[in-house]
């Protein structure tokens, strides 16, 4: 049987990742499911050590442990080492070991889109595990140019110290035209109501190369990235596709079982 849960805090119990996974373990005939849990952030390290005492087989992690899970893990992957954020966590029965799946499901949701990040522009909003992410397959890609707007000046200037990128910041973007290729929402701000001020600076942003808008979030009724693209003939994707590429990577680490990312698109369509 396997039992993995989601780490997060109050958003991981409204999430579908959770019952998304448990449908696939039903769809591939594995006994088994996914179960989220709220965790205060100073309690992530007990949360972890309740893995190993369950028996778990791993964890998924959302906002706010990407990040500060790390000193708690007992090894990372190349990969989430060099991103310095974690989204999947797998127990073997001895160690706990750190992946992260965020920026490779980025990149394939980006090309399923058919767009090719070789030599664009990009501008990336945010500055935890996400925009981490996204900087780190934008790098690797080659992009040509990454600039990087985030709301904690210090974190921002981490990322491009550690990954790549240049800084930017927030109240300059308005001042003149910026010229990217794709823009980039790696904040949890999706929505007016979140915080208006923020939506208000997104608005009077001038894209006028901006071929693609991805939002790394998902769920929003009223979001004011989509409606940024439909004003200007922007092409638009939010968070599904990331995430259901993603999962069909974590799903492979968690249960050694390959299943196509259309099952997993068609799972979070039916929640």
């Amino acid at each position: 049987m396997k039992v993995f849960c989601m780490l997060g805090d109050k958003r991981a119990l409204r999430s579908k990742t959770p019952a998304m996974y448990t449908k696939i373990l039903k769809r591939v005939g594995m006994k088994g499911a996914c179960v989220p849990f709220m965790v205060e952030p100073d309690q992530i390290g007990q949360a972890l050590q309740s893995i190993k005492v369950l028996n778990m087989t791993g964890a998924i992690l959302t906002i706010p442990f990407k990040e500060t899970v790390i000193p708690h893990l007992d090894i990372l992957s190349e990969g989430a080492n060099i991103i310095g954020a974690v989204n999947t966590i797998i127990y073997d029965g001895k160690i706990l070991k750190g992946y992260n799946t965020n920026a490779i499901g980025f990149m394939d949701a980006v090309d399923e889109a058919g767009f090719d990040l070789t030599g664009k522009s990009a501008l990336v909003f945010g500055s935890g595990g996400t925009a981490r992410a996204v900087v780190f397959i934008l790098n690797w890609l080659r992009a040509a140019s990454i600039f990087i707007a985030g709301e904690n000046e210090e974190k921002t200037f981490q990322i491009t110290k550690q990954i790549g990128g240049e800084t930017k910041s927030l109240e300059s973007l308005p001042d003149k035209p910026v010229l990217v290729d794709i823009v980039v929402n790696a904040t949890v701000q999706s929505t007016i109501d979140e915080m208006p001020e923020f939506a208000d600076l997104v608005n009077r942003l001038e894209t006028p190369e901006c071929k693609l808008i991805v939002d790394m979030n998902y769920g929003s009724e009223e979001n004011f990235w989509k409606d940024m693209a439909d004003s200007r003939g922007i092409k638009f994707i939010d968070a599904l596709p990331v995430l259901a590429h993603q999962a069909k990577r974590t799903f492979a680490l968690l249960t050694k079982t390959q299943v196509d990312t259309y099952e997993f698109m068609k799972a979070l369509e039916s929640l």
